[in-house]
């Protein structure tokens, strides 16, 4: 008599998820890794990989037309230099600045190759529920986020600074040497000033230091020149110091004197980019430290620190949406939901660029601002959602 013959067939992670939630009890349950049904192993993996390889193609386009935009220094600067001081630290900041659109690629892309394979019909016929089918991708936006936002708030900034410098060498010096009528606070009732400032040569000019008690001035120095020695070290050349006690004022003359200031140069010779070349924790004490002394020009830096942690939230935002709208298998096929992911990526990373002017410009704060962007994309993906769900 003839004994069956058991076959082994492989079932799609869709057609095994009830028979996984249905599985006898074991001792793997003890290790939180079996409560991760297939299916959700399945789409964190291929979510993620789609992820990867998205940045990996989008590498290749911005490596090609950036050589093609700086051709002339590519061809002038050493190629160990253009490799390893540019191009290596340049591929990292493009990964933190365009996030939000390789997120949102890999959702459309996956999910609608999912879909149009009726994966995710499956899935919803065999008892997944679509909050549920929304975990794995929810989890592997977190992923995406948390990975962002170290880059952008500890790694890249250091790779910034080796980036911009050879930009400043070979492509064009953004870098600000010098300045004019330089005031600033140095610590509470203590005023600095100089008329000019050149950092080539470190040297300030008409320099003046004020100390007041209240509006009552106590005491003056004053300086023909001001060299910047160190951290917080400067050297006065042919100065005078007057102190003032009521009506009577007593006056001394030097030709050197070495005085400790808590200021630097970078508090005043501020570069386009310079709040790129900051770790998170430097730009906070930095926009803290500046606005104690008065200096006005810190826009750039604050909206920088808010925009590193409004674009974790466009992770979780543009996942939602892209979730949302590709999973429904459509005529058009998934050319039609990769064209309308773009359109809506891109028109994200242009709207935080617009509102980031309203910032500049003094309509409102920096952090409003960055967040502007997120609150109307939260309510279309809300919308979105909503509607998918049903």
């Amino acid at each position: 008599m003839e004994q069956p013959v058991e076959t082994q067939n492989d079932v799609s992670p869709a057609e095994s998820a009830q028979s996984v939630d249905s599985a006898p009890s074991t001792p793997l349950k003890r290790y939180p890794w079996y409560y991760v049904k297939r299916f959700d192993r399945y789409i964190i993996k291929h979510f993620l990989g789609t992820f990867f390889f998205a940045i990996l193609l989008l590498f290749a386009i911005v490596v090609m037309f950036d050589i093609n935009e700086k051709l002339d220094a590519v061809l002038t600067a050493p190629w160990k230099a253009t490799v390893f001081q540019y191009f290596m630290n340049f591929l990292p900041f493009v990964l933190s600045q365009f996030s939000p659109l390789f997120t949102f690629i890999a959702v459309i892309f996956f999910t609608s190759r999912l879909a149009d394979r009726s994966e995710i019909i499956a899935m919803l016929s065999n008892g997944i529920s679509f909050y549920r089918l929304t975990v794995p991708y929810l989890f592997s936006a977190a992923v995406i986020a948390l990975g962002s936002y170290l880059l952008a708030a500890y790694i890249i900034p250091p790779a910034n600074i080796e980036r911009i410098a050879y930009t400043n060498k070979w492509v064009k010096n953004k870098e600000v040497i010098y300045g004019d009528n330089i005031q600033l606070q140095v610590k509470p009732g203590v005023m600095a000033y100089m008329s000019r400032y050149d950092n080539t040569t470190r040297s300030g000019f008409r320099f003046s230091l004020e100390e007041f008690d209240g509006t009552t001035l106590k005491s003056r120095l004053t300086a023909e020149t001001i060299k910047y020695d160190s951290v917080g070290l400067w050297t006065v050349r042919q100065y005078t110091i007057r102190n003032f006690n009521g009506l009577k004022e007593t006056m001394r003359s030097g030709a050197v004197m070495d005085t400790l200031l808590n200021i630097d140069p970078r508090d005043f010779l501020i570069s386009k980019n310079d709040e790129q070349t900051m770790t998170s924790p430097e730009l906070k004490e930095y926009i803290n430290k500046q606005k104690a002394r008065g200096v006005a020009n810190i826009k750039n830096f604050e909206i920088e620190y808010e925009r590193r942690i409004a674009m974790t939230a466009a992770a979780f935002i543009l996942t939602i949406i892209g979730l949302s709208l590709s999973s429904r298998k459509v005529r058009g096929g998934i050319g039609l939901n990769i064209g309308l992911g773009l359109l809506l990526s891109f028109s994200y990373i242009l709207f935080m660029t617009v509102t980031s002017t309203f910032a500049v410009s003094g309509y409102t704060s920096p952090r409003v601002a960055m967040w502007i962007p997120n609150f109307v994309y939260i309510i279309i993906a809300a919308v979105l959602y909503y509607r998918a769900s049903r």
